[in-house]
């Protein structure tokens, strides 16, 4: 059998230790040492915490739209923003809309705030307009002024992690919702 990658995680490192020792002695196998980059996603490793991003990946994806030039926006959405399959605006490159949303659902492993807007333009996958191309090119024009933007953890010694985050749901009312994950 081949593996081409195996990330062994634990929050000791002699344990992980004991278990490379343990594969070394069955498998023939490299230890690439500190993760780093796995599939698109790059990990910073730092003393008190863990960022997970894909500026790189993100980088790619404003090249491949034709965006990598475009000036950046604060906010990923008009607010209160309605769009519809009934839309009569010329329509656009499906194919190109399609790559750019899919690579927008695979952003969202790093960047959860993105998740509602990236799920409102899918909607419009079949048959995209001009006003629903617009749209994307406006989360990617957020995108490119939030590149540094990822998931941070913080390290911690056995201790409980709480995670905190902020989202407006719908992008209208201005309703901030909390979520507290212990």
């Amino acid at each position: 059998m081949y593996e081409d990658d195996l990330i062994v995680i634990d929050t000791r490192v002699k344990d992980i230790d004991s278990f490379k020792h343990e594969m070394v002695a069955h498998f023939r196998m490299s230890d690439l040492g500190a993760l780093s980059y796995y599939l698109d996603i790059e990990v910073r490793q730092g003393k008190e915490t863990l960022m997970l991003s894909q500026s790189a990946y993100a980088s790619k994806l404003l090249e491949q739209s034709g965006m990598a030039e475009c000036k950046p926006c604060v906010t990923l959405m008009e607010e209160q923003l309605k769009l519809t399959k009934a839309s009569t605006a010329a329509k656009v490159d499906a194919t190109l809309y399609q790559s750019i949303v899919g690579g927008l659902h695979y952003l969202v492993h790093t960047r959860p705030n993105i998740t509602f807007a990236v799920g409102y333009i899918n909607r419009f996958m079949e048959d995209p307009r001009e006003d629903h191309w617009a749209t994307v090119k406006r989360l990617l024009r957020y995108i490119k002024g939030t590149m540094d933007q990822g998931i941070i953890f913080p390290k911690t010694n056995g201790s409980r992690l709480q995670l905190t985050m902020f989202s407006d749901v719908d992008m209208a009312g201005g309703h901030r919702r909390t979520a507290e994950h212990l």
